[in-house]
């Protein structure tokens, strides 16, 4: 990325991500695992990508709007969900390496999705601490699996894929 633009290239990078997290979210939809407390979204495996391409925080963004449009629980999933994409995608590109990448996407998903599907169940009454505690470590757990398996093998793959290289962030 050149200063604050974007070239052609990296919007057309960032519109394929974009469309990607959301087929894959409704991928995992079908399964029963897109939303909710115990989720696992084969898409969270891109939320890794910031670490080597910039243009992937837009595309997250965006293909987790996409995605939450359709969410059960609604504007707070459409609202929350996606901020807390793009706030993991901002910090996974500022990791200092790529075993540190996916750990931004399961902290912020397990605390704000944690707390928002609490306070979706039971506002901030006596019962949020609990579900708090319960929605963040199955959300997290799903984030985990999603990122620190799936993601950790695409940051592995995509600079052997020879189409790629020159394009990925030099970063070790």
């Amino acid at each position: 990325m050149s200063g604050s633009k974007f070239t052609t290239r990296q919007l057309a990078t960032a519109g394929i991500i974009a469309a990607l997290y959301t087929v894959l979210s409704l991928f995992a939809s079908v399964f029963g695992i897109a939303y909710g407390p115990i989720q696992c979204r084969f898409s969270e495996a891109l939320t890794v990508l910031p670490f080597f391409l910039p243009e992937a925080i837009p595309g997250l963004f965006v293909g987790c709007l996409v995605t939450n449009l359709m969410s059960t629980v609604g504007p707070l999933d459409i609202i929350f969900g996606s901020l807390a994409t793009l706030l993991a995608a901002l910090w996974t590109r500022r990791m200092p390496n790529k075993w540190l990448a996916p750990l931004p996407p399961v902290l912020c998903n397990a605390v704000i999705i944690g707390a928002m599907i609490a306070w979706y169940e039971a506002g901030f009454s006596g019962a949020f601490l609990g579900l708090f505690a319960y929605n963040a470590f199955t959300v997290g757990l799903g984030e985990a699996i999603a990122c620190y398996v799936l993601g950790l093998l695409l940051l592995a793959l995509l600079p052997r894929v020879p189409a790629l290289r020159g394009h990925l962030s030099a970063r070790v």
